[in-house]
């Protein structure tokens, strides 16, 4: 273990004695935070050398971000268990036998979420519900179906403390994924997240424009190519958290992010940012992550000993890492002018292209990188589109091109995107606030996605302009607790600052409306 500074522990305990005393934070989420800060402490990874000065650096300079992980890992990042099993099967640790109607199936599925940990300590998946749920339908009748459907969702809403969290359903409908888009549209919650599976030909127009419908009013659900995501990643996989694809029955390990902007910084042009400043940052983040995965694996102990993985519900296997990155749009944009040359990423073709070739260095990287404990990928880590951390600014998401430099035609921005989502299976997105006049013809919005997924766009959002619930990066938010927290008043969920955070500084609530 190495030796903390007394600077550090300073540090530490200033920001603990912030956590007791703020009047805007619930007790649960003062627990969680306390717990972060423990955890940050611990430094019992072997760190590879140059690490500090990649990572522990103020938000403008540093090239590498832990997203808060800290470094005593006592359990992996993002845990996706296979809930059909539990359904199927029961839990023992749990003294739960398989469900026999609605009403046990959903009190089956609150008491299970209570137990799936992640990083933050809430789980960011909540299963395939409409598949989980739909064997259970004809024990009640449809209007019982509905309300207890409701409670569940309300429930789910007020104990599951932040919007990392994601449901799925589709691609093909069922009576449960009716009854949950109708839900979520009359209720207008951010947590949980949801995602379609959506792929033309399978999932039948109608219940598509029942989830554009429910979007328009909740921001949700989201749209995943299904196509896409499944020939990747195989049927088995799921989103979770913000818009990440990840194994079902497995997870993710650990996810860094490159700060791709503040590379380019360090370069003194094109040529020393590709032949050095890249090169080197990659390197060490990827031993990073894999002194990380390593000790999760080997000395944690959370595999060996969780329920989880003692009964099947997760496998080992089935986890790899998310090699992340955030800033593509301010790398490209600083690095054109370092070589006095004009253009800006998402407009110019040549500006386009060095963000080509700068994903397909990245990509050639991690191609070449092999984890033994990421079998699941085939030794590789998933490159993973960032969504950004409330404190980001001059940093766009993932490869977005920046807010407020939308191109004037979404067409011309659909073609932007569709040369960037390829290189991501475990997640990409972006995110379309919708004229409230679409609210008449949902049919727009289902021509956007149709034709979007044909030209292999991975992942898109809508809200309406008007709503309450908006999409901040992958995660939730409402504008109404937003405005709560603005001024100074407690909210239930931990993910309202990080977008009150996002649309000041990164000013999300100042997109372009379509």
């Amino acid at each position: 273990m190495r030796d903390i500074s007394m600077e550090r522990v300073e540090e530490t305990r200033e920001n603990i004695l912030s956590i007791i005393k703020s009047p805007s934070l619930t007790h649960e989420q003062k627990l969680t935070n306390l717990a972060n800060q423990a955890d940050s402490l611990m430094e019992v990874l072997d760190l590879p050398e140059g690490l500090d000065e990649l990572l522990n650096q103020s938000i403008d300079t540093k090239c590498i971000c832990d997203l808060s992980e800290g470094h005593a890992p006592v359990r992996p990042r993002y845990i996706v268990p296979d809930y059909a099993k539990f359904m199927k099967e029961g839990c023992s640790f749990l003294q739960l036998a398989p469900p026999t109607d609605l009403y046990e199936a959903l009190n089956h599925l609150l008491i299970f979420y209570k137990h799936v940990p992640s990083v933050t300590n809430y789980p960011v998946y909540v299963g395939q519900l409409d598949e989980l749920l739909e064997p259970f339908m004809d024990t009640v009748d449809e209007a019982t179906a509905k309300k207890l459907i409701r409670m569940f969702m309300v429930h789910m809403d007020r104990t599951i403390l932040d919007s990392f969290s994601h449901a799925n359903i589709g691609p093909e409908a069922t009576r449960a994924g009716r009854i949950l888009l109708e839900v979520e549209a009359e209720l207008e919650h951010a947590v949980p997240n949801i995602t379609l599976k959506y792929e033309e030909g399978v999932t039948d127009d109608d219940f598509a424009l029942e989830a554009v419908r429910c979007a328009l009013h909740s921001a949700k659900p989201s749209f995943a190519n299904h196509r896409m995501f499944s020939g990747e990643l195989t049927e088995r996989y799921v989103i979770a958290s913000c818009y990440n694809g990840l194994p079902l029955g497995g997870g993710s390990y650990t996810l860094c992010r490159l700060v791709l902007g503040n590379i380019a910084k360090r370069a003194s042009g094109i040529a020393d940012f590709k032949e050095n400043q890249l090169p080197y940052v990659l390197d060490i983040m990827a031993r990073y992550m894999d002194a990380r995965i390593r000790f999760e694996v080997e000395e944690s102990g959370f595999f060996e000993n969780h329920f989880l993985a003692k009964e099947g519900f997760i496998r080992r296997d089935r986890f790899s890492a998310m090699f992340g990155l955030v800033g593509l749009a301010e790398c490209v944009n600083l690095l054109l002018e370092k070589e006095g040359m004009t253009g800006r990423f998402g407009h110019d073709e040549k500006a386009n292209d060095l963000g080509v070739e700068i994903m397909d260095q990245i990509k050639a990287f991690n191609d070449h990188h092999e984890n033994p404990y990421c079998e699941v990928t085939g030794g590789h880590f998933l490159l993973h589109a960032q969504v950004g951390l409330a404190e980001d600014q001059n940093v766009s998401p993932g490869t977005r091109i920046p807010i407020g430099e939308e191109p004037e035609e979404l067409i011309d921005q659909l073609m932007v995107l569709n040369r960037f989502h390829k290189y991501f299976p475990s997640g990409t997105g972006d995110i379309f606030p919708i004229d409230l006049t679409v609210h008449r013809n949902p049919e727009f919005v289902l021509d956007i996605v149709k034709g979007a997924f044909r030209k292999e766009l991975r992942y898109l959002s809508f809200y309406s302009s008007d709503s309450d619930v908006i999409r901040v990066t992958g995660y939730l938010v409402k504008r109404s607790e937003m405005e709560k927290l603005d001024a100074g008043m407690a909210v239930l969920q931990n993910t309202t600052g990080l977008g009150l955070g996002a649309s000041k500084n990164g000013h999300i609530l100042e997109r372009k409306v379509r």
